[in-house]
């Protein structure tokens, strides 16, 4: 196989690489073979070992059978986001695609992304940045989907990343999630080659992860002596003597690279391969590496050596205008110094041009006087601003200038750090706002810098979001519109952090200074909401009262107040206050039925909470119609945005919950178990995982799946302490039902009683939203009747004073379940009354099974049998067949 290297007229084997070779060729066989089988190849070593080559001879083997894209990192671009993604992808979407395409598919860069396009077009450099921020999951999950509809309309792909220890943060990020997705049915061979002294940080992070899941993984180590005397014969002819070869291998170490560069040296110079003349390769060898090399760059004149310079500071796909800008030659000259370059094989192409490799990029881009790198690296931010590019492409080179407090600088980083964020990339814009904050910016400028510092890393790091924004807070000349929304940013970044308390108290504070407005009323909305959503409150009752007297003058006449209404009606909700006055205030939260611009799921004025607590609101007055619209608006919402993290989490936690609710038990387990999912991909322990925790374990109990429940509890650590935020359904009223399942009546007692106590002090007393009351009846009615009988009156009133069916329904049950006889059978006659008008079907289903158990009515047994196995209640069908099974033998 070839050694690539420019303008060589010899081919030189590559040696004692026969088990990569053999990988290589064995995955790409599998792969164009039948079962069409992916997989992943890593070859990892230091600098001029034979990575590069590898993946030449993988590009080899892969040509003719199916689609090859390669790219290669760069080490003065590693801070350009999706740099290496681009270079991947960008062939397959422009018409510089393969030729090899086949007629008719469909290549058109919106035909293949659909929807996705408005999310990973900018990404991909092939659509402008929008205006809102991408979410980086979504642009790895829109990725993940190019690529399988690539691999369809091109039957087979293969993947080459070089030098991957220089591939930008993002890029890295998103093989490493493509690394780790199943294996399964998707014919994509990617082949990752990276440099290990290279690899710090995170990239060394994400390349272990990477090679972790590859099906190979190579160190690769130097050539022996006896493959570069092999080598030394047959570039200079088998008449080179075996001392010769002895000491290219001592000159060279057994570094491939360098072996094969002093081989073409040996050959261009007409030295003799002979003992006598082995004293020359030192000083031949010298001259392709650090100072030699440099040394050997200023022989070819200043002018030759300015504009390679240009080109280091470029970095890789160096642009021709772009260099002969930074270098201040006319086109003529540059032309000839890039002659002399490509002569001297240290550049190759013509535009865009390339270091021939890495190694002799490294050591021009080290060799450039420190001040002089500096001031170049400015200089190429202005030509490269002055071209087009825009500020994302210029800030590389932003990056590197010393900080001088220019305000011009400080906007242009502004500017990047927004296309950034469009992109998804916020660690990107992180590191230009703060390099902004470096500046130093003005101090009337700099809050603004702190507010968008605090903004890129919200979905990313909260803790750090934190930080930032309370710096924003503490800045003398914050202006009063930007301070609401820098308070607004930092409560929901500190619930975000499971620190809903602190968020509360940050906006109380900046309501009691606040003077009364628009802003005011903006602060005192924020300050219900995280209020409300807080697990523990000193004083519930009192917040209610507030809460209800100021939305009681509120008609929905701007966002403010719409989004008062919807709190308060959720709040309505959660007291267990009448469910029909809930619904009519909720109504006025809304246009024409639906949410309001600025007020919907994605929009960010407002967050996802007020509509999400609308819609609960909905589905516990058993409006579930439109509960189960707006939480399907949700999932649509986010992701069009392509918001896949905890939003897209949350919005099939919602939809799960809805189906929950509506008796569709082994739907809602699939939407609960892939919300988790979704949210495990963010962190661990947050708020949305609570929530589908709890509705999961819900679920799973009413399918009679105990054991399933018990799992999930412990692996999302489903026990106090619980989250700081309130978890829909009670967390602790949850916990309580399983611990009853498990037999564990002691522990469950305990439990169910600590979040009766603390929610009716809160002045909470929904008995769908928080079932404790009946379950705690349930468990002391043995040792305590007088105390169950207490505990079904009260849940009894408090559904009747919600008055949906459901609630009626569900309490009737629970007093049924202390009765015996005629007294029994009449309760549950009712509550199967209720809930056949309500649209609760697993409810439905447990009063049918207890009533003809109770009654001895054969058909209400089997009507409730054939409603529990629709619902997917599997306990409550075998409850139901053990009790017809049993009638015979009673008789």
């Amino acid at each position: 196989m070839p050694v690539y290297r420019p303008d060589d007229s010899v081919t030189l084997p590559l040696l004692e690489r026969e088990p990569e070779l053999a990988a290589a060729a064995n995955a790409v066989d599998a792969l164009c073979g039948s079962k069409r089988s992916g997989g992943l190849l890593v070859y990892r070593g230091a600098a001029g070992l034979g990575k590069t080559a590898l993946l030449s001879e993988v590009r080899r083997l892969a040509t003719g059978r199916c689609a090859v894209w390669s790219a290669r990192g760069g080490e003065t671009v590693t801070s350009v986001p999706f740099h290496v993604v681009r270079q991947l992808l960008q062939p397959a979407l422009t018409d510089d695609g393969p030729a090899s395409e086949p007629a008719g598919d469909p290549t058109d860069a919106r035909e293949l992304l659909g929807e996705r396009y408005e999310i990973v077009g900018p990404a991909l450099g092939i659509a402008p940045p929008g205006e809102q921020h991408a979410d980086p999951q979504g642009v790895r999950d829109g990725l993940d989907a190019l690529v399988e509809r690539l691999a369809a309309v091109h039957g087979r792909l293969v993947l080459l990343v070089d030098d991957a220890q220089w591939a930008d943060l993002e890029t890295l990020a998103w093989l490493t999630s493509f690394a780790e997705r199943p294996a399964g049915g998707v014919p994509v061979l990617i082949v990752v080659a990276y440099r290990t002294e290279e690899a710090i940080g995170e990239t060394e992070w994400f390349l272990q992860k990477i090679g972790v899941a590859a099906k190979l993984l190579v160190t690769l180590s130097e050539l022996t002596s006896d493959a570069t005397a092999e080598l030394a014969r047959a570039a200079l002819g088998e008449h080179a003597d075996d001392p010769f070869c002895r000491e290219v291998w001592a000159v060279t170490g057994g570094n491939a690279y360098e072996t094969v560069e002093l081989l073409a040296k040996v050959r261009d110079s007409g030295l003799e391969p002979a003992e006598d003349f082995a004293g020359e390769l030192r000083a031949l060898g010298a001259s392709a590496r650090g100072t030699g090399l440099i040394a050997r760059l200023e022989e070819l004149g200043t002018a030759t050596t300015r504009f390679a310079w240009a080109a280091a500071i470029l970095g890789t796909d160096i642009s021709l205008d772009l260099a002969i800008s930074l270098s201040g030659m006319s086109q003529e000259e540059a032309a000839k110094c890039a002659e002399r370059l490509r002569a001297a094989r240290i550049l190759v192409g013509t535009d865009p041009l390339e270091f021939v490799h890495p190694l002799i990029a490294g050591a021009v881009y080290r060799a450039i006087p420190p001040g002089v790198r500096t001031a170049m690296h400015g200089l190429a931010a202005w030509a490269v601003s002055r071209s087009g590019r825009g500020s994302a492409a210029a800030a590389p080179h932003l990056l590197e200038v010393h900080p001088d407090g220019d305000p011009e600088l400080v906007e242009q980083l502004r500017e990047a750090a927004a296309e950034h964020l469009a992109v998804g990339a916020p660690d990107a814009a992180r590191r230009c706002l703060e390099r902004a904050l470096a500046e130093p910016p003005l101090e009337s400028v700099r809050p603004q810098v702190l507010y968008e510092l605090g903004c890129a890393t919200l979905l990313t790091s909260p803790a750090t979001t934190v930080g930032h924004l309370r710096a924003a807070l503490d800045t003398p000349r914050l202006d009063e519109a930007l301070r609401v929304d820098v308070v607004f940013r930092l409560a929901q970044a500190l619930t975000h952090n499971n620190q809903t308390g602190d968020a509360a108290h940050v906006v109380a504070t900046e309501v009691a200074r606040a003077e009364e407005g628009p802003a005011r009323m903006r602060l005192q909305g924020a300050h219900f909401l995280w209020e409300g959503v807080q697990a523990i409150e000193e004083n519930g009752p009192e917040r209610s009262r507030r809460l209800a007297r100021l939305a009681d003058g509120l008609a929905g006449r701007d966002n403010t107040e719409r989004v008062l209404l919807m709190l308060r009606a959720f709040d309505g909700t959660a007291r267990g206050e009448s469910a029909e006055e809930n619904v009519q205030i909720g109504e006025r939260a809304l246009i024409d039925g639906r949410l309001p611009p600025g007020v919907g799921w994605a929009d960010t004025a407002w967050g996802f909470e007020p509509p999400a607590l609308l819609g609960l609101s909905y589905a516990f007055a058993d409006r579930l119609d439109r509960a189960e619209s707006l939480f399907q608006e949700g999932l649509r919402a986010f992701e069009i945005s392509g918001w896949s993290g905890g939003h897209l989490a949350f919005a099939h936690a919602l939809v799960g919950y809805g189906h929950r609710r509506r008796g569709r038990l082994a739907d809602a387990e699939t939407y609960l178990r892939e919300s988790l999912r979704l949210a495990d991909r963010v962190g661990s322990g947050l708020p949305m995982h609570w929530d589908a925790a709890s509705m999961l374990i819900d679920t799973l109990l009413a399918r009679g799946h105990v054991d399933k429940a018990l799992e999930a509890a412990e692996r999302h650590a489903f026990a106090p302490p619980y989250s700081s935020s309130i978890v829909i359904p009670d967390a602790p009223s949850v916990r309580g039902r399983l611990l009853l399942a498990l037999g564990r009546t002691k522990e469950a007692v305990v439990e169910l009683e600590a979040a009766g106590q603390a929610l009716t002090a809160r002045g909470r007393h929904n008995i769908v939203m928080a079932p404790w009351a009946c379950d705690l009846a349930r468990a002391v009615a043995d040792d305590d009747p007088r105390r169950a009988a207490q505990l079904a009156s009260y849940a009894r009133d408090r559904a009747e004073r919600f008055g949906t069916h459901t609630a009626i329904g569900v309490a009737l049950c629970c007093a049924a379940s202390l009765k015996e006889g005629a007294e029994k059978v009449e309760l549950l006659a009712q509550a199967v009354a209720h809930l056949e008008a309500s649209p609760s079907a697993y409810e439905l289903a447990v009063a049918r099974v207890e009533y003809g158990i109770a009654a001895g009515f054969p058909a209400e047994l089997a009507c409730g049998l054939e409603l529990a196995e629709s619902c997917g209640a599997d306990g409550l069908a075998e409850r139901a067949r053990s009790a017809m099974d049993a009638r015979p033998a009673s008789r």
